[in-house]
Order: C-alpha cells, then structure tokens, then sequence
C-alpha cells in the first residue's frame, strides 16, 4: 500500500512513517523542513517531499509528485498558547485553524478522487481535544472539534463507498515540540508531563495508525481514543508526589 503522512518531520508523524515502513508499506513523507525529511530518507527509505500544507500551490505540488497514493494520514497540524477565551490572540487561533483544519481540508479534497476509485483509507489524527475542552485550551479545542467534522461529515457522505474513515484521538502524548510549540519554553513545556507516570509516546500512537490501516478492507475502526493509564480525561491526570491522594488538574495534556 502507497501511503502518503503529514507532520513527518517528528513526533507522532515521524513515528508513524517508520512503523508504516515496518509494515512493508511504500511511504510519502511530508512536512516542511527539507533537512529533517531528507534525514528520515536516510534512515527509513521513505520517499520525502517537503511542502506546507497552508499554501494550496504546495498541496498542489505535493499531490502531483506523490503520485498514485492508497491511503492518507493526516497527521499535521499543532497548538498555540493557553490563554484564556477573554484574551486570547487572534492570531494564535487562525495559525491552529489553518494547521489542524484547512490543511486537513485541502489535502483531503486534494486526494480524495483518487483514494475512492482505489477504495482506500483516510486517518485523521486528532486529539481527544476534538471532543472535551477545558480551560486554556479554547483555540485548540476549537480547531480540533473542526478537524473531527471533516471526519464525521465525510463518513455520512461517503457511506455505501467502500472508503475507510478512521479518526485517532490521542491524550497526552510525550514528543519533543508539541507542548514546546505550544508553551513557547522548554521549561513549560516539562512541567505538562511532571509526574506523569508513562506518558504516551509517539511510537505508541504509530502502532495504533498501523494496527488500524492494517485491519481488513471491510473493517473501519471509527473513533480510537488513546490515553495513558495515568490520564482519565483533558484535565484529570494523576502525578506522583501529590498529597491525600488528589489527581491534579492537566490542562494542557492534549
């Protein structure tokens, strides 16, 4: 299978290319940083296009050198601040539309003519962030619950077309920019995952890709929500060395 990932350049999307090689998969590899792909090349074989899926000319681009493709993961996209919905930045919020939505959208519509001749499959990595919210994370949120509506949209529109939708729903999962990007220091970043007995990796999110595009072509895995033991929703994980047995609030866990 042909399977063409976004985000590739680290973190989940990285991961997910080198299970999906694992597999025996031919791989497309996307992001924007040429340096990083071309080093995921070296190790992987995958082949690797650098393009930023926010100027339609690259999805364009992107789409003709790919070539003949079977499946999709969608896989880019990022958070930007924790303020409030009061003083929240503009800015910040049309930056996550644009990554987690629009993106998603064009590079979609982009592939969608060829995966329903070939009767193939769309993954949408999400969040469970694209259905909970919680304080701070109102532009996340929001642009994750929009991600989730292609998703959920589409299944209704294709229904009787054997095309697989399946959406994944990560938790807290520990990679080395997401809270960075998001937080803006390493130190904040840190403190999101402070006393967090295993945290998710992003290798465990690319077994679940793999696993689910793996399963035969008549079996759809809908909605997959995955968390660590330790985490019960977006906000309530428990940390060692918390007294009287509380579990502190984790705001920013997704």
């Amino acid at each position: 299978m042909r399977i063409l990932v976004t985000g590739a350049s680290s973190g989940i999307g990285e991961a997910t290319v080198r299970a999906l090689v694992k597999e025996g998969h031919e791989v497309v590899a996307t992001a924007r940083r040429a340096q990083r792909l071309e080093k995921l090349h070296e190790q992987t074989g995958a082949t690797v296009i650098p393009a930023d899926l926010t100027k339609p000319e690259d999805v364009t681009r992107l789409v003709e050198q790919a070539g003949s493709t079977d499946a999709l993961v969608n896989n880019a996209g990022g958070a930007r601040g924790s303020d409030p919905v009061a003083t929240g930045k503009l800015e910040d919020w049309q930056a996550m539309y644009e990554l987690n939505v629009l993106a998603t959208l064009r590079l979609t519509q982009a592939l969608l003519p060829q995966i329903r001749e070939k009767n193939g499959t769309i993954v949408f990595i999400t969040s469970t962030a694209a259905h909970e919210t919680y304080v701070g994370g109102a532009g996340y949120t929001a642009a994750k619950h929009a991600e989730a509506m292609i998703v959920e949209t589409l299944r209704l529109e294709l229904v009787g077309e054997n095309v697989r939708l399946i959406e994944i729903c990560p938790g807290m999962v520990k990679t080395e920019e997401f809270s960075l990007n998001r937080l803006g220091s390493k130190e904040a970043a840190e403190k999101v995952y402070a006393g967090v007995d295993q945290p998710l990796l992003a290798k465990d999110i690319a077994d679940v890709v793999a696993f689910a595009i793996s399963r035969p072509s008549y079996v759809n895995l809908d909605r997959i929500v995955i968390r660590p033991v330790a985490q019960a929703n977006s906000w309530t994980v428990a940390r060692k060395g918390t007294s009287d047995g509380e579990l502190p609030t984790s705001p920013l866990a997704d």
